[in-house]
């Protein structure tokens, strides 16, 4: 998304104590998610684009409008951006009913029309009904749809919201996430979630930046960031787990070739990586394969290696798997498989397996 371009484009620099050098991009009607661990800059990104804090340094553009620049002077104030904000705990007026709060918000709108315009947002949140509940009679799921009706109130230019899930139980969760990724497709407008949960962002989002000490370390779709991790930092931060160190020996018919536990493994082609060049790599569970007890398959041809099982929990259908490679110091290879596979190939701690790492799953990163 160019600069030229609508939608949300947030630049920014800062030094302690709050350090910021990250970028964002949200196209209208995107939800981009910004994801990172507590204290990593989530909500001062979030102030500074509602214009609520200043940066030392950076830009903020909206709809091809500059809302902030230290450069060129320009910092619009709050009520000309036409964010809509849902906080945390959502900040709802406990002495309003959930109509009053949302007609806090209207105040633009000539007196006699805000009542009508605050039904119609309620409706719009499937809350029709409940105009007259204040906030402590309403459950967590619904005051978190009275606080996205308000935020809608004022035809926002943009919607921010602030960790507005983590203030329910999971099964409200869950329900809000469908009721969210309705609600977006009516939406001609950025949204930025900021969340610290990976698997929410996974969910809602159509694009994710990590961030981390207050630097925006990769940005993308969701799925490509999973899979293809910019360092090792990312690949934790996502919650990779297998993840190796080796050496790039050499590119050959469309495979990469490394070096690692004392053999060498093919990998997704990456030229990017020059030959002896040292190197991490990471494997998702999804690429590791488990060999059948009766019979091999084709696949499992694929960088076969061998373990002992360390561990086996059963979580929910699947049984979590850690396995102790034939490789002296190397971590576990973690992977899952469901519960009637493990059954029948003797899976327990102490068994003796094998397991195919198939090579278009495995993502070389720099070494970290």
């Amino acid at each position: 998304m160019s600069e030229r371009e609508p939608g949300l484009r947030v630049r920014l620099r800062n030094p302690a104590p709050i350090a910021l050098d990250m970028e964002l991009a949200c196209a209208p009607g995107e939800v981009a998610a910004l994801v990172g661990p507590s204290g990593s800059g989530k909500s001062s990104v979030l102030r500074a684009i509602a214009g609520l804090w200043r940066p030392a340094a950076g830009e903020v553009r909206c709809g091809g409008e500059l809302w902030y620049s230290r450069e060129a002077g320009v910092c619009l104030p709050p009520r000309v951006r036409r964010i809509g904000m849902v906080f945390q705990h959502y900040a709802l007026f406990p002495h309003l009913c959930a109509q009053d709060n949302i007609i806090e918000a209207l105040g633009e709108l000539p007196r006699a029309r805000r009542a009508a315009r605050a039904r119609e947002l309620l409706d719009r949140v499937r809350l029709a009904g409940l105009e007259l509940r204040r906030p402590a009679q309403l459950s967590g799921g619904q005051q978190q749809r009275v606080a996205v009706a308000r935020a809608l109130a004022r035809d926002p230019k943009a919607l921010l919201l602030d960790e507005p899930f983590s203030a329910v139980d999971r099964g409200t969760r869950e329900r809000l996430y469908q009721e969210l990724a309705q609600l977006r497709r009516a939406l001609d407008m950025p949204v930025v979630l900021v969340t610290h949960d990976l698997e929410e962002a996974l969910l809602l989002a159509d694009r994710i930046t990590i961030l981390h000490h207050g630097r925006s370390l990769q940005s993308g779709a969701p799925h490509e960031v999973l899979a293809h991790p910019a360092d090792v930092t990312v690949a934790r931060l996502v919650g990779l787990k297998n993840i190796f160190s080796g050496e790039l020996v050499e590119h050959r018919a469309g495979r990469s070739l490394v070096r690692c536990w004392g053999r060498v493994l093919e990998a997704r082609l990456q030229p990017e990586f020059a030959p002896g060049a040292r190197l991490s790599w990471v494997i998702p569970p999804e690429g590791v394969i488990l060999h059948r007890r009766e019979r091999a398959s084709r696949g499992e041809r694929e960088n076969p290696v061998s373990g002992v099982v360390a561990s086996a929990v059963m979580l929910g259908g699947n049984v979590a798997i850690r396995l102790a490679l034939d490789a002296p110091g190397e971590l576990p290879l973690a992977f899952s498989v469901p519960i009637h596979v493990a059954r029948r190939n003797g899976i327990a701690p102490g068994a003796a397996i094998r397991v195919s790492l198939l090579a278009e799953h495995i993502h070389l990163m720099p070494e970290g």
